[in-house]
C-alpha cells in the first residue's frame, strides 16, 4: 500500500457488508442469534463507511475527516452533514463523553443543513445506553440519529 495522499481513491466492487436475513426454520434460534450483529465480521470500518455513503446517495469523493472522540473513531462526512461512529462497543460510561464530543464537533463544523448521526446498532451495551446517547444528541440539536 502506498503512503500519503495521492489525490484519488481506488474502489473495488464487492458484496455488501451487511448480511442478508436468511431464516432457517429448523434452527430459528441459531439464525436469530447469528443475526444480532448483521455486519460481516471480515470487513473494515472503511468498507462499511463507504457502503453507507453509497446507500445514502452521497458522492464517494465527499470529504471524510476522522477524529477520535471519547476513545472512539468518529467520521465527519461532508463537513458535518453526516457523522458516523462504527465502534464495536459503546458502554454506558462512554455514552455521555462520546455524545458531547460529537455535539461539540458538530457545533464547530457548523454544517449548513440538517445533520445525520449513524452508529453501529450492535455496539451499544444495552437499550439504555442507546437511548441516553440519542437523548443527549437531541438536546444538542442532532435529531436525526440512526443505527446500522
Amino acid at each position: 500500500m502506498l503512503s500519503g495522499d495521492l489525490g484519488f481513491r481506488v474502489f473495488k466492487l464487492d458484496s455488501s457488508n451487511i448480511r442478508e436475513w436468511e431464516p432457517d426454520r429448523d434452527h430459528l434460534t441459531e439464525a436469530l442469534q447469528s443475526s444480532i450483529d448483521h455486519l460481516k465480521t471480515n470487513r473494515t470500518e472503511t468498507d462499511i463507511l463507504f457502503e453507507l455513503l453509497l446507500k445514502l446517495g452521497l458522492d464517494l469523493c465527499t470529504p471524510v475527516e476522522p477524529r477520535s472522540l471519547a476513545g472512539k473513531a468518529v467520521h465527519s462526512i461532508g463537513a458535518g452533514t453526516l457523522l458516523v461512529c462504527l465502534a464495536d462497543v459503546i458502554t454506558r460510561e462512554e455514552v455521555e463523553p462520546l455524545a458531547l464530543g460529537i455535539a461539540d464537533w458538530h457545533d464547530a463544523l457548523a454544517p449548513a443543513g440538517e445533520s445525520t448521526v449513524v452508529f453501529r446498532d450492535s455496539a451499544f451495551a444495552d437499550d439504555v445506553a442507546k437511548t441516553n446517547l440519542t437523548a443527549i444528541l437531541q438536546q444538542h440539536g442532532l435529531d436525526n440519529v440512526r443505527s446500522l
